[in-house]
């Protein structure tokens, strides 16, 4: 009879029901920054188990305080919250380029996942729903480990509206909605027809043409809104921070941690941002003033240009990781 108990209680471990670990469920990637992620802390592949979460693997390779119970962390290598020249400052992390809507120690490893903890400061938004960093994320494994439909849409010359390149009834989609297709698919995504429920969408187009849509149109109400530091000229007659419309078109902004004009960049820059509305899947934008602007977005979705960075502007081969001046 002990035999038979030991050999079951064996057999329920090995299986993962809660008196061990559990099985591999595989590697997950996991990076740790400062600033915006303009300053590394840590990089490495993590091999994970059925029972962890995203707090127990950080517990695993770095030494942290942990606050509420455990639930979230206040300190990754002596680096504490703390209020910096009048900012305040924290941890907070993304998963798959999602940020998370519960701590740490809630959120289950499936396997696969990028998992980037990054220090900032928050004065400008506590909320930054969707980050470009973690590329090809969320793209390649979903979100949460739940497989998403992506949907390119492409906002063409001839009309307003936003169309997928399988829409027929369409003019011929630009070289800057193929190549953002085509970086997809290099990657491992699928790119679906239609309008599916849930879906990732990546948006491609002109900024005049982007603006109508109800998640791009975030980027005009800042950063508190969107979670993006960026904005256009143009875009309206006036701005919170100032900025005055020109008659040249839209050119886009680039703004500090604080959500104030850093720069003005020129009129053939592209932006590659992600955000997120009422909490549902992200939104990407693969945007600019111009059409050379967007195409020269486009050509930057890899992880060269993209890892590590919240959201990123590019203008002839020269990156400005925004927000501009973090450190």
């Amino acid at each position: 009879m002990a035999v038979a108990i030991a050999l079951l209680l064996a057999a329920l471990a090995a299986a993962g029901c809660g008196l061990g670990p559990g099985a591999d469920v595989g590697s997950v990637q996991l990076t740790v920054t400062r600033e915006y992620g303009a300053t590394p802390v840590l990089e490495r592949s993590v091999g994970a188990k059925e029972s962890d979460t995203v707090m127990r693997l950080l517990e695993g390779e770095a030494d942290i305080t942990t606050r509420y119970g455990g639930g979230y962390v206040k300190s990754i290598n002596g680096v504490a919250e703390a209020e910096r020249g009048g900012d305040p400052y924290d941890w907070f992390f993304y998963v798959d380029g999602v940020e998370s809507p519960v701590g740490a120690a809630d959120v289950d490893v499936k396997g696969g996942e990028r998992i980037w903890w990054d220090y900032r400061n928050w004065a400008a938004t506590n909320h930054v729903p969707a980050v470009v960093g973690s590329w090809p994320a969320p793209f390649v494994h979903g979100i949460g480990g739940k497989q998403r439909p992506v949907v390119v849409e492409c906002a063409t010359a001839s009309r307003g509206s936003l169309r997928t390149p399988g829409d027929r009834k369409e003019p011929q989609v630009g070289k800057a909605c193929e190549a953002t297709r085509a970086a997809l698919e290099r990657e491992g995504g699928t790119v679906a027809a239609g309008s599916p429920m849930g879906a990732i969408r990546v948006l491609v187009g002109t900024w005049d043409r982007l603006r109508s849509d109800p998640a791009a149109h975030l980027i005009e109400e800042g950063p508190a809104e969107s979670g993006v530091f960026a904005d256009f000229i143009g875009a309206r007659p006036s701005s919170p921070r100032g900025l005055k419309r020109t008659n040249a078109g839209y050119e886009l902004v680039a703004l500090d941690q604080n959500g104030k004009e850093a720069e003005t960049l020129g009129p053939n820059a592209g932006l590659i941002a992600a955000t997120s509305r009422y909490g549902g899947p992200p939104i990407w934008l693969v945007t600019g003033g111009t059409e050379d602007a967007v195409r020269t977005a486009a050509a930057a979705l890899d992880a060269q240009h993209l890892r590590d960075h919240y959201a990123v502007a590019i203008e002839g081969g020269h990156l400005t990781p925004l927000p501009v001046g973090a450190r």
